[in-house]
């Protein structure tokens, strides 16, 4: 039997990631704590406070320490004003994270986004090391009012051998919200033009 050792590094981690996750981060069936509901609560509220600001945003990210709960980074997406395709809120603040930590590499920490992420920042996210991953609104949320690659963050995870629990979607409507804003709208319109 050939055994790559890669894989198998990863599944006997993946055993002592999964204790270390339910150590310290008691999770019920499916996998949401109330915990976690009131980060994404956390997270969106703050979010919210950009839809007063002259750019509005409903996507920002937060990475926390898994075990303690304190927080490493924050970032907003901001696609449009660096002029950069791959500036999403999550693609931000794991590299904001991983700068301030001098490594590549996010293990012991859980990524909280206001929206499920596209396939780009899923793989960042998968690459960085991430034990979990937590998403309000869904891909199919956004896909409503800005375009999409609409493959769900758990498909892109399924199909890797990186391991990051992703949990979601939590507090979809609270992040949900952000996107039906009326000052949040008046901004899509505005982004579709260009």
């Amino acid at each position: 039997m050939n055994v790559n050792r890669r894989n198998f590094l990863v599944q006997a981690g993946a055993v002592s990631f999964s204790t270390r996750i339910l150590a310290t981060h008691a999770l019920p069936a499916d996998g949401v704590s109330a915990i976690d509901r009131e980060r994404m609560r956390s997270v969106a509220a703050f979010t919210a406070e950009t839809l007063s600001t002259d750019h509005p945003m409903p996507f920002r990210a937060d990475i926390v320490s898994t075990a303690t709960g304190e927080r490493l980074m924050r970032a907003v997406n901001r696609v449009g004003p660096d002029h950069d395709p791959s500036a999403h809120a999550e693609t931000l603040t794991i590299r904001l994270a991983c700068a301030k930590l001098g490594s590549g590499s996010l293990q012991g920490y859980t990524l909280y986004t206001t929206c499920e992420p596209c396939a780009m920042s899923m793989a960042c996210a998968l690459r960085s090391g991430l034990d979990r991953l937590v998403f309000g609104g869904t891909i199919a949320d956004a896909g409503r009012f800005v375009s999409q690659i609409r493959i769900p963050a758990k498909e892109v995870a399924r199909r890797t051998d990186l391991q990051c629990v992703v949990a979601g979607p939590v507090e979809r409507e609270v992040c949900v919200k952000l996107f039906t804003d009326p000052r949040m709208q008046k901004a899509f319109a505005i982004w579709k033009k260009h």
